[in-house]
């Protein structure tokens, strides 16, 4: 009997060395253009998360899932930030060494409520670009989201090709949505997406006047069933911004915003990748 107990416990001490999960090095501030990470460390009070244990295996399991493995903590000082009385920056990706990617979603048109339960169960950071005229129909809808720590960002009033207007209509249309979903949500979004990814100085500009920390744009964007890629190599790489949508089977041909979700996150996972929040870098 004490052979077995010994041999027990053996194997548990393999078996926790094996899986066992070590966050890696977090990263230095630098300039968006030549980045030059070097590790730092970690910020008080933003530890990594734990990996996950049965319960969020089980929530996984649900969604047709396996759980993410636990981003690093976030650096201590975030690697883009902008300059005082300087350009608004423009990022399509972070300056990163993690195997870590950020999920966006934008516009807000659909609103699934199972989408809302995906994403309390799952726990998988993402940040939204929410636009007035898409939202308009049910504000309320998107509380919960917010409530759960998902981010909340800036998509325009009415999601005009922003190039086509002056300074000053963009800035209306910038403006205006920081204070609608600052009206609505109690929260003055720090991020902004311009429609279509179209933008000029004078959005920098506009940008700025209201407030805006970083025009974000992003690497790759999700379809109905595969990842669409910028770059020739067709992969994620390390901080890549991905882009998504609000969207329903009229726009997914059949399928659901749970199903093109579940299919975004196997993408991320299949590359060795996992989410953290963008907010916590910007």
């Amino acid at each position: 009997m004490k052979k077995t107990i010994a041999l027990w416990a053996a194997l548990t001490t393999v078996a926790l060395l094996v899986t066992g999960c070590t966050a890696s090095a977090a990263e230095e501030p630098a300039a968006v253009q030549t980045p030059g990470p070097r590790t730092t460390t970690p910020a008080a009070g933003h530890e990594a998360p734990a990996a996950p244990g049965a319960a969020a295996a089980a929530a996984y399991r649900k969604w047709g899932l396996k759980p993410f493995a636990a981003p690093p903590a976030p650096p201590a000082v975030k690697p883009v930030v902008r300059p005082a009385g300087g350009p608004v920056p423009v990022i399509s990706e972070i300056p990163t060494r993690e195997k870590i990617v950020f999920i966006t979603i934008d516009d807000g048109a659909e609103k699934d409520p199972e989408f809302v339960r995906m994403m309390k169960d799952l726990k998988v950071p993402f940040t939204m670009f929410l636009t007035d005229s898409a939202i308009r129909a049910d504000y309320g809808y998107f509380a919960p989201l917010i409530a759960q720590g998902n981010g909340l960002a800036n998509h325009t009033l009415t999601h005009p090709n922003l190039r086509t207007l002056s300074q000053e209509g963009q800035r209306r249309e910038i403006c205006g949505q920081q204070t609608r979903l600052k009206e609505r949500y109690g929260t003055t979004p720090r991020l902004f997406r311009p429609p279509y990814g179209n933008w000029n100085e004078a959005t920098r500009a506009a940008a700025g006047e209201c407030g805006v920390d970083a025009i974000v744009l992003w690497r790759e964007s999700m379809q109905i069933k595969n990842m669409q890629y910028q770059r020739g190599d067709r992969k994620l790489h390390p901080g890549d911004i991905v882009l998504a949508h609000f969207r329903g089977p009229s726009e997914l041909k059949g399928r659901t915003m749970t199903e093109m979700t579940a299919t975004m996150l196997r993408r991320i996972q299949e590359q060795g990748f996992t989410v953290a929040r963008l907010e916590d870098y910007v």
